[in-house]
């Protein structure tokens, strides 16, 4: 008798990743509303054992229950179903154009499009640099001021990982972090039509979720000398990320000067260097007014 039949693999590396994708969905949907996982087990039918499981990638879920989750979240089944990256009909058709220009037009045509439908853009004021440029103190101040809510990016980077940031780095990696950071980002775009967010200082330094902040915020550059960087971090009695240097003013320079041309794509740059709180308060309110 020959050897028996056996079945191949039913899962592959894509039904993997699929998978992982469509749990990831329903776990940012809950993060969003609010929603606890009994809450949405209880509203659905479907088990809360099977929901775990299925955010964590681990559950093939039928059509039926699909359809079941689908109508409890208010979604499309095909919202819920769709393969990754898919666009909807109206995408395709912007990207089946775009597709028929050469780069710099490209390019063009994507400052046009946010010129003409970013209006959005201008309600988000989004502070960039790096720690100990004000972006907390003036933040706060400034979203006070305009009566809309402030966001510290890192706080929420925390909230998707968490842990405490800095725990971030060394349980998950710098990879790990990138990914709580865009998904803290998208999220508080989707939550907040107007906010003050203050980014962390390396998000610059990630070019995906840098083009994110520069779409749909108007991006202000708080920028301070090496030394008051330095002064600053040191009053606040956090030297992370420079803990156990002894050139952390060099390590200062070295960031600033990489991080330079990264900053300058900023809509616009304030120096909040040897003046006060109140002076550039002023000059930030002056220019998020225009």
């Amino acid at each position: 008798m020959g050897a028996p039949f056996t079945h191949p693999p039913r899962e592959d590396a894509a039904e993997t990743a699929y998978l992982a994708r469509l749990g990831e969905r329903v776990r940012a949907w809950r993060h969003e509303k609010g929603v606890t996982r009994r809450a949405l087990a209880l509203s659905s039918g479907v088990s809360e054992r099977y929901l775990a499981q299925l955010e964590a990638g681990r559950g093939n879920i039928s059509v039926l229950l699909l359809r079941k989750l689908a109508l409890a979240m208010q979604l499309p089944v095909e919202a819920l179903a769709r393969e990754n990256g898919e666009p909807a009909p109206e995408l395709a058709l912007l990207n089946r154009f775009a597709a028929t220009l050469p780069g710099e037009k490209i390019a063009a045509a994507h400052r046009m499009l946010i010129a003409q439908f970013g209006s959005a853009r201008t309600r988000r004021v989004a502070l960039i640099g790096l720690r100990g440029a004000g972006k907390s103190t003036l933040g706060a101040k400034l979203a006070d001021s305009l009566g809309v809510p402030f966001v510290e990016l890192d706080r929420e980077v925390e909230r998707e990982a968490g842990t405490e940031l800095g725990e971030v780095f060394s349980i998950y990696g710098q990879e790990a972090f990138r990914r709580f950071e865009r998904r803290a980002l998208e999220r508080v775009l989707r939550q907040h039509d107007r906010a003050v967010i203050a980014a962390g200082g390396s998000l610059a330094t990630d070019p995906e979720s840098y083009e994110i902040l520069l779409d749909h915020c108007y991006c202000v550059w708080l920028k301070a000398s090496p030394e008051e960087h330095m002064a600053r971090v040191i009053a606040q009695g956090d030297m992370r990320p420079f803990r156990g240097r002894s050139a952390a003013l060099e390590e200062i320079r070295r960031l600033l000067a990489d991080r330079d041309r990264l900053y300058a794509r900023a809509d616009a740059l304030i120096d909040t260097s040897d003046r006060p709180v109140k002076q550039s308060l002023a000059e930030l309110k002056t220019l998020v007014a225009k």
